[in-house]
């Protein structure tokens, strides 16, 4: 019976010697004879048959033992057991973790800025040069629940600023590392993110003296994440979402990133949908204008009268865009109010959170939906306000 099972140390040992022993014999049925095979089917018969009729523990333990004798007369030892079962165990724990991140939950890392503030990626603040780094103890709660690495390197001899290493190079999960040279001296800046080079704003060539600070930075790590691969199985996305997307045939994406990646955005018109872009920095779609109303934009609507960085600023044209940085090419996609885009049929289109610094659909326009993957699920680090299903 299966209660037996539950109070009972000796059954579950029974039940699992008799598992044992089939899965040998499956295992070895084409080079064991017939009459071995029989001999130990017949005794993990009678230990199942003592098993069933609820027969006492010395009768379960002879049981055990005759299948443990025939067994070990029978069966072809393996060398290095111990090693083959871990084997065995680890290849099946990698199945089930790639079967995982395959179908149900992708880990993803936020690399950029585009949807601040809603999801971040890698920042920095500048510390005073003469504030030292936090003790060990506080680094490492810092790093390990906030995301947050200190970086403070004092020159020890004369020299000029290069880099060594031009990208980042993986040593363990969530750490990368990168080297500088200052006159002959070699540094290792050990960090969480993409590349470090543009991050101290330090050129090349810049000269120190013995004792000057070079850097003295606080990182923040970018926001790492679960990808929902299973919900679009059972329905479409909807607009607000944040979808995550590869951009592999998608041509002027591919062109600009020089690769194959995946692009997380949010969703913000469906095929066949009018859309354009206000000058009050408002979406219109099908003639509806979106605001804080609209669900999933409570927060991208909520911005004042003037670009802060790093604060919500709505959806802006090329026209808007030009106002607050005359230089950049804001919207190619969206000259100004007037232009209206119909996205195409079995299409979505999508912009990011932190419109003056995303580059989106407003550049390269819509996309197939079977590009879509999955949506943004829960945050798993660091620890922050955006923590498990904080942001929207």
């Amino acid at each position: 019976m299966i209660w037996r099972w539950f109070i009972s140390r000796t059954v579950r040992q029974a039940t699992e010697l008799r598992q044992q022993v089939h899965k040998l014999i499956q295992h070895q049925r084409d080079l064991l004879a017939p009459d071995k095979i029989g001999a130990m089917r017949a005794a993990s018969a009678d230990l199942q048959a003592a098993i069933r009729s609820g027969a006492d523990r010395p009768a379960l333990e002879t049981r055990m033992k005759d299948l443990e004798a025939v067994a070990e007369k029978s069966l072809i030892p393996y060398p290095r057991a111990a090693w083959r079962e871990n084997t065995e165990v680890f290849l099946v724990a990698i199945a089930v973790a790639m079967a995982i991140r395959t179908f149900f939950l992708q880990p993803m890392k936020i690399p950029t800025g585009s949807m601040q503030p809603t999801l971040f990626g890698i920042t920095h603040e500048q510390r005073p040069p003469e504030e030292p780094k936090p003790n060990f103890f506080r680094r490492t709660i810092d790093y390990w629940q906030h995301g947050i690495s200190y970086h403070r390197f004092v020159a020890k001899n004369d020299g000029s600023f290069y880099w060594i290493d031009q990208e980042p190079k993986l040593v363990l999960p969530l750490i990368n590392k990168q080297r500088f040279r200052v006159g002959d001296q070699v540094y290792t800046v050990w960090f969480p993110g993409e590349n470090f080079r543009s991050r101290p704003g330090i050129e090349p060539g810049h000269s120190f003296r013995s004792g000057d600070v070079i850097m003295n930075l606080k990182v923040i790590a970018g926001d790492h994440l679960f990808v929902n691969r299973m919900v679009y199985n059972f329905r479409r996305p909807r607009r607000g979402e944040i979808v995550i997307f590869e951009t592999r045939g998608i041509e002027p994406l591919q062109r600009a990133l020089q690769g194959d990646t995946y692009y997380i955005k949010r969703l913000v018109a469906l095929g066949g949908e009018k859309i354009r872009i206000g000058n009050d920095q408002h979406l219109v779609i099908n003639g509806e204008r979106l605001d804080a109303t609209t669900p999933h934009f409570e927060n991208v609507y909520t911005f004042g009268p003037s670009y802060k960085p790093n604060t919500y600023f709505g959806h802006v044209n090329q026209t808007v865009g030009a106002r607050f940085e005359p230089a950049r090419s804001t919207a190619p996609w969206f000259a100004d109010e007037s232009v209206e885009r119909t996205v195409r049929a079995n299409h979505y289109l999508v912009m990011g959170d932190n419109t003056m610094n995303s580059f989106d659909s407003r550049y390269w326009g819509d996309f197939p939906r079977e590009k879509v993957i999955g949506r943004a699920s829960f945050v798993y680090w660091p620890v922050s306000s955006r923590f498990g299903w904080g942001y929207r």
